[in-house]
């Protein structure tokens, strides 16, 4: 996030894009939902009466699906930064597949929770992780929603060196959204 200086009157005045500006409000306020969120869980969980049971096979796959779509994200960028249009439009591409195979990893992983017999009613330990999980998925999808946008952007050359914004904004959403998901995933692994 770059900051500009300007100078009036000897007065340093602190600029920076709004729209980056907002994004990390929004980037925030998700952080402070999720830490309160896993609070929660560690409170609960030390009440008792916790619901023990392993967590699905397939949160390590989409673990990885989610930290390889990161780096195609990065590779996007740096190929807009270059002016590497071809390798933009496929990076995005391949973004969007993998984005689209980590929401279907995670509904399959909430059918094996159904498997072992954890619902989203019955136990807190089954109501946290759909609950964590799903609100994580449907920050992933309002993601997918800016990865189009960039996508359909980046397709008609309004993405490339002169016209970073769009896609800065959406890759540090994205890489957000890929440490979150490490940071559930690996909170869920020890407090499970």
């Amino acid at each position: 996030m770059a900051v500009q200086v300007a100078s009036t009157q000897n007065t340093p005045i602190l600029r920076v894009d709004p729209k980056k500006f907002t994004l990390w409000l929004f980037i925030v306020s998700i952080v402070m939902i999720f830490a309160s969120m896993t609070s929660a869980y560690v409170v609960k969980r030390s009440d008792g009466n916790w619901l023990n049971f392993d967590l699905p096979e397939a949160f390590l796959y989409t673990t990885f699906i989610i930290v390889l779509s990161s780096a195609t994200m990065q590779w996007a960028y740096l190929s807009a930064k270059k002016d590497a249009i071809s390798n933009l439009n496929i990076g995005l591409v391949i973004t969007l597949i993998l984005s689209i195979a980590f929401l279907i990893g995670q509904f399959y992983s909430w059918s094996q929770l159904v498997g072992r017999d954890v619902y989203f009613v019955g136990n807190a330990a089954g109501s946290f992780i759909y609950v964590l999980t799903g609100l994580h998925g449907f920050h992933l999808i309002s993601g997918i929603i800016f990865l189009i946008i960039v996508l359909i952007s980046a397709l008609n050359y309004k993405v490339h060196s002169k016209k970073m914004l769009l896609i800065e904004m959406c890759s540090t959403y994205w890489h957000f959204l890929g440490g979150l998901w490490v940071y559930l995933y690996l909170f869920l692994s020890l407090y499970n």
